[in-house]
């Protein structure tokens, strides 16, 4: 049916679409991950995955993608920046323990539904040029190795923090796929530049990193604040500080994202001033409040009651003060649990 398909040229419109879509770059590769598979096993098997229960549910269909999509041969990978340049200085909101840190991925509007949109598109392009064929696009949203996929094409290579790395662009981009049944021409895959670097590893708070592309989920602060679900360990808190939704310091330590240009999408722009918030204010919000505020955000899949244990440990993790007690003591009594556990360990912090 594509008999007569140019898949060189096909390639380039693609690119060329893609830039008019507002993606920085795009990549093509092929289908086998044989060693990530390997890598991957090996990584579940030490329990390294926490109750990231899904990345095992799945079998080989995250590392095997003709098993996910039958009939796909080729995978178009496209690069979306997100750092917000209109945000309040990273490291001035760490630095300072009355505020909130959230990931700056997490600023704006939900990643998911901005990539997928515009991931659609991109596939209708594609189809409108060459007829039906069988594609399914991709956002964070099913079983991908889409550090493994992108990694080898131009897009980049994987850094020791676990994340794909680009001379230009460091690591503040988002990825999405497209699986396609179409033979697209493979990029060359990008060479390695971390070199003797570890700054990544050296500045997780937690010492999440077992070594160079090893990070033991279950101690990442990521992990912890958005896909755990139950309590955090107490000898992980204090090593928390004020992070409540993700953690970015192993890029903020990365050299190559010091040069790294910020997205250009509004949607990444801050909302309800999330960059640089009183902690003492987010834990005011009852439920309600929080939905609303939230709607749209990718912060929201965590629910209320796991923002408000984020926040009592950094409140616990806080100088005290007659407000940050005030605010614990009116969370003492919370219909939560695991809440109640939080506070009480946050209110022992400040009364030892």
């Amino acid at each position: 049916m594509h008999d007569s398909v140019d898949y060189t040229k096909l390639a380039q419109d693609i690119r060329a679409w893609g830039r008019e879509l507002g993606f920085a770059e795009i990549g093509i590769s092929g289908i086998v991950l044989q060693e990530a598979e390997e890598k991957l096993l090996d990584w579940l098997g030490k329990g390294y995955h926490g109750d990231m229960d899904y990345m095992a549910a799945h079998g080989s269909k995250r590392t095997r993608p003709a098993e996910l999509v039958p009939g796909v041969v080729s995978v178009i990978t496209v690069r979306l920046p997100y750092w917000p340049g209109r945000a309040a200085p990273a490291q001035g909101v760490l630095n300072d323990p009355a505020l909130a840190y959230v990931s700056r991925y997490a600023l704006g509007r939900d990643y998911h539904k901005v990539l997928r949109d515009r991931l659609q598109k991109l596939a209708t392009r594609i189809e409108a040029a060459v007829g039906a064929f069988a594609y399914r696009v991709f956002t964070d949203s099913a079983p991908v190795m889409e550090v493994a996929l992108a990694s080898q094409t131009k897009l980049g290579w994987r850094g020791k923090h676990t994340l794909l790395l680009n001379r230009e662009a460091g690591s503040y981009f988002f990825l999405g796929e497209i699986y396609v049944a179409l033979p697209l021409p493979a990029d060359e895959a990008s060479s390695a530049h971390c070199g003797t670097c570890g700054a990544c590893i050296d500045a997780c708070p937690t010492h999440a990193f077992v070594g160079p592309y090893i990070l033991d989920a279950r101690r990442c602060i990521s992990y912890l604040t958005i896909e755990h679900k139950g309590s955090i360990p107490a000898e992980l808190r204090p090593l928390m500080g004020n992070r409540i939704y993700g953690c970015d310091d192993c890029q903020l330590a990365c050299p190559w994202n010091r040069e790294a240009p910020p997205g250009t999408l509004a949607d990444f722009d801050p909302r309800h001033g999330l960059d640089a918030a009183s902690l003492i204010e987010l834990f005011a919000w009852d439920e309600d409040t929080f939905l609303k505020r939230m709607e749209g955000s990718a912060i929201r899949r965590i629910g209320h009651e796991r923002w408000l244990r984020n926040i009592a440990v950094a409140l616990g993790n806080a100088p005290a003060s007659p407000g940050i007690i005030a605010a614990l003591d009116a969370r003492r009594q919370h219909p939560s649990e695991l809440v109640r556990e939080h506070v009480a360990w946050a209110l022992a912090r400040h009364r030892m």
